[in-house]
């Protein structure tokens, strides 16, 4: 069983250990976004075309929400220290053969690889928390997850706009993926001496069936998600993801078939057992979900609306992920007995700072210096609900359930996070209008408020 460590002894060691885990978190966010920002320049140095590059962006993301899950399987049963060094070593050997790359296709390759090792390393955080952290060492350390989680998909954006407006040696794009080989040697390096030794894994491999039934099942949801609007919905999007629901019944069917059969499934059945995990994956979905569809859409807005730069546009967020951050380590602060309405209370807040930006741009006509309060407190109230949700759902799960879990809300949050991106920018680029968005952004959290007053503990 997992015990706290001590706030006196091995402090140096555990905070070293939750920077390794979140350091490797940052570097997989950031690799989600940065290549979005990096496209229009790939695109004219190799002389491809939309549909190529399409699949460098993508082909991440598809790898990386496919492959979730039985990473965090692989890490119970063989260890969560191997399986984190392996993924970052893949995934620094990908970035490093994704900015050497001497045509298209070897970068599309290199990216799916990319996408693969992340999915390796990412489930083997928030299991390392849960392993290693309990009490208010856990809020804390969960509070620094959130922060990695929205920190890394805003720097990505931010980051990715600084390297190549300032084409280091001549680099160009490939510097965005070449900065992480020698991030990802020094994290390795530290992740040797600061991760502790695996203890006894569980018995039994990995679900190979269980495991091929869940990536199909989320391809066929997530590939849609993320090619959808560039291709205008053809028929066969749609009966991908009619076809996407089909499999993950099937899924669940077998994994309770495995189970009866003595075997451990990929999943084990009881994990969606708790109300309480359920409401809290749908709330934690829906926020998230607006929060990546905001960001996608809001660089959009001012970039193509309003004639901002691609750093000007990324450093737009910047308050809200601070506030992001200053509510996560508020949070664990908090007396017990408000912390019991922290989900529902964040999701108001959300809400709240969605419509009334809607109201000022509908007023105002142009974001103006209202823009970065705004944010902020959209942040510090997607800050409190995620962070609080996350804690919830973690400590309401057995131990041995921690894998599990893990790799649930990890693909929750991308399967979402394709969501929003898709349904906001299909609506926004069908009508032209950010202030409608943001009025169906604000029923949306308004809806994980609900939901989430399902996870309260009495």
């Amino acid at each position: 069983m997992a015990v706290e460590l001590s706030p006196h002894k091995h402090l140096p060691r555990r905070e070293m250990l939750l920077a390794v885990l979140l350091s490797g978190q940052f570097m997989a966010n950031v690799d989600g976004a940065v290549a979005n920002l990096a496209a229009p320049s790939i695109r004219t140095g190799f002389g491809t075309g939309e549909g190529p590059v399409t699949l460098v962006v993508s082909g991440y993301l598809i790898a990386y929400a496919v492959l979730l899950v039985p990473g965090a399987r692989l890490g119970a049963t063989h260890g969560h220290r191997r399986i984190f060094l392996a993924g970052l070593a893949g995934f620094t050997a990908a970035s490093l053969a994704c900015g050497v790359a001497p045509g298209i296709g070897w970068l599309i390759v290199a990216r799916f690889a990319q996408g693969a090792a992340g999915a390796l390393m990412v489930p083997q955080v928030l299991s390392g928390i849960q392993a290693h952290f309990t009490g208010t060492g856990r809020g804390r350390a969960l509070g620094y997850y959130a922060v990695a989680l929205s920190g890394g998909a805003v720097a990505g954006q931010v980051l990715g706009g600084l390297l190549i407006s300032a084409d280091v040696f001549g680099t160009g794009w490939r510097s965005v993926f070449l900065i992480n080989v020698p991030v990802g040697i020094a994290l390795l390096l530290a992740a040797r001496r600061a991760l502790p030794a695996d203890s006894r894994a569980e018995r039994g491999g990995l679900d190979l069936r269980g495991a091929a039934v869940l990536s199909t099942a989320v391809l066929l949801a997530i590939v849609p998600l993320v090619l959808g609007r560039e291709h205008g919905w053809p028929a066969w999007m749609w009966l991908c993801l009619a076809a996407s629901a089909a499999v993950f019944v099937w899924f669940v069917r077998l994994g309770k078939a495995t189970a009866a059969q003595g075997k451990r499934p990929l999943l084990a059945p009881d994990v969606f057992a708790e109300p309480v995990v359920r409401k809290g994956l749908l709330a934690h979905g829906l926020t998230t979900a607006t929060y990546v569809g905001l960001l996608f859409v809001l660089a959009l807005y001012l970039q193509q609306g309003l004639g901002a730069g691609a750093a000007e546009a990324g450093l737009a967020m910047v308050s809200w992920v601070a506030a992001f951050g200053v509510a996560g380590l508020l949070l664990p602060r908090f007396p017990a007995r408000w912390r019991k309405f922290a989900p529902t209370a964040g999701c108001l807040l959300l809400a709240a700072a969605y419509g009334a930006l809607c109201v000022h741009l509908l007023a105002a006509g142009r974001p103006g210096p209202p823009l970065v309060p705004l944010l902020g407190l959209g942040g510090f109230g997607l800050g409190i609900s995620a962070n609080s949700l996350i804690g919830r759902l973690t400590s309401t799960a057995r131990p041995d359930r921690a894998a599990d879990l893990s790799g649930v809300i990890n693909t929750n949050a991308q399967l979402c996070a394709a969501l929003g991106v898709a349904g906001a920018s299909t609506a926004y680029l069908g009508t032209g209008s950010f202030p409608a968005l943001l009025g169906g952004f604000t029923v949306l959290a308004l809806i994980a408020a609900a939901v989430s007053l399902g996870t309260e503990r009495k």
